[in-house]
């Protein structure tokens, strides 16, 4: 008994081995050669291993090679099935098995069965599959093992022992049965990888284009302010041209960061120049006036009087980082309110400083910000902002954030001096 235990699991582990590396396999799907390669070795190995190590019950000599057949074969297609079966019957006669001819003969009226109805077999539901699985092995042993004895005129065996017949059957579809239900919960959890991947990449591109469209807003809504401005009487030609040079300013602003995204935000500044924080500080107070406006915000700007100060970096991208965090300042404040922009000197590096009297953050959401698709806005993506701190930090700025709920926040973009 203990012996036939020990065969019984051996036979166990060799027909479920090929099921340890099928998730390698399932990788190599898209490629129906290779795929088909994989399995036709993998299959053959477990059939070649149950030929060698049969189970013996009852004094007469069982194994399970129609269970790796009929699994690789109607899982693999026509191909692996003449792979699969040429492999059986070459190693039976490698075995010096006797009765060749009888044994191929005896085998050929399954490979029909499977001929006629392995196409349907993968569109069936898994209680089917199981079903036809568990059938399809018994009728490769019951037709093969009959016909066999019929030629060889030894009939007589056939219900020589009926019980350890039985047996070895009722084995035989647990095993199968269990192995097909493995193979159909691996392809079902891959298929839910591959729809995860394919909905998370579309999650991507859809918060890319609301990202983008959130970034082509600020200077249309700068521009869109600056048409009702010409449309008022007593406009000095001094403010026009200065109206006029930001909508086309803003306008270029709208066709770079349109280049950015589709180019994935390059790596490296564009551009790198001398910049002046004071002028740059005046010039994003001019973009967000109309915004500022809309909401009930006022805009104090505060620049150092008695000195120039240069940064290097790339002007258009400086300028999108700041106008993206100034009109995410003025959304914080509601209610109307303050927003400070202000430059100033600190230990030889140039410190500009947006604050804001809005709702405030919390630490964790502090901690948070600039993450990708993380927003304080309800309906924001998260990606203006990380843009505008990636921007800043090739530039070799560092971000410093001070909020309170309730009371506002402070943005300190700190950068070396230009030489």
């Amino acid at each position: 008994m203990l012996g036939y235990f020990k065969d019984f699991v051996l036979n166990i582990f060799i027909i479920c081995s090929p099921l340890a590396v099928y998730p390698y396999i399932h990788k190599a799907k898209g490629n129906k050669v290779l795929y088909r390669f994989f399995v036709s070795i993998l299959f053959s190995l477990s059939i070649m291993m149950t030929m060698s190590f049969p189970i013996h019950l009852n004094g007469l000599i069982y194994d399970f090679r129609s269970i790796p057949l009929a699994i690789g074969a109607l899982y693999g297609g026509m191909q692996v099935s003449i792979c699969l079966y040429v492999v059986l019957m070459l190693y039976r006669f490698f075995l010096n098995s006797p009765n060749g001819l009888e044994y191929v003969i005896s085998l050929l009226p399954s490979f029909v069965v499977l001929a006629l109805f392995y196409k349907r077999f993968h569109a069936l539901s898994l209680a089917r599959k199981v079903a036809v699985v568990i059938v399809f092995c018994s009728l490769i042993k019951l037709i093969t093992f009959t016909i066999y004895l019929a030629l060889i005129g030894e009939m007589e065996l056939l219900l020589a022992n009926p019980m350890g017949t039985l047996q070895t059957y009722l084995l035989q579809a647990v095993i199968a049965g269990l192995c097909a239900y493995v193979i159909h919960i691996q392809d079902q959890f891959f298929l839910m990888q591959e729809e995860m991947v394919r909905s998370e990449k579309l999650k991507v591109v859809g918060d890319m284009a609301a990202s983008v469209a959130h970034e082509i807003r600020n200077p249309l809504t700068t521009i869109r302010g600056f048409i009702h401005l010409f449309a008022t009487a007593d406009l000095g030609k001094e403010k026009k041209e200065t109206y006029k040079r930001i909508c086309f300013e803003e306008l270029d602003r709208a066709e770079l960061i349109i280049s950015d995204y589709l180019s994935l935000a390059k790596p490296d500044l564009e551009v790198v120049e001398a910049i002046n924080i004071n002028h740059e500080i005046h010039y994003l107070a001019n973009v967000l006036m109309t915004y500022a406006n809309y909401h009930n915000i006022e805009i104090d700007v505060k620049t150092m009087k008695e000195q120039e100060f240069h940064i290097h970096g790339d002007r258009n991208k400086f300028r999108q980082a700041l106008i993206n965090i100034g009109k995410n300042a003025i959304e914080a404040m509601q209610s109307g309110g303050l927003l400070v922009l202000k430059t100033d000197i600190r230990d030889d590096h140039a410190l500009i400083v947006l604050s804001d009297n809005g709702s405030g953050m919390a630490p964790e959401q502090m901690k948070r910000l600039g993450t990708p698709y993380y927003s304080t806005k309800e309906k924001g993506t998260g990606l203006g902002t990380m843009v505008s701190f990636s921007i800043i930090k090739k530039m070799n700025g560092k971000i410093d954030i001070k909020s309170e709920l309730g009371i506002g926040t402070e943005f300190y973009f700190s950068f070396p001096k230009a030489n």
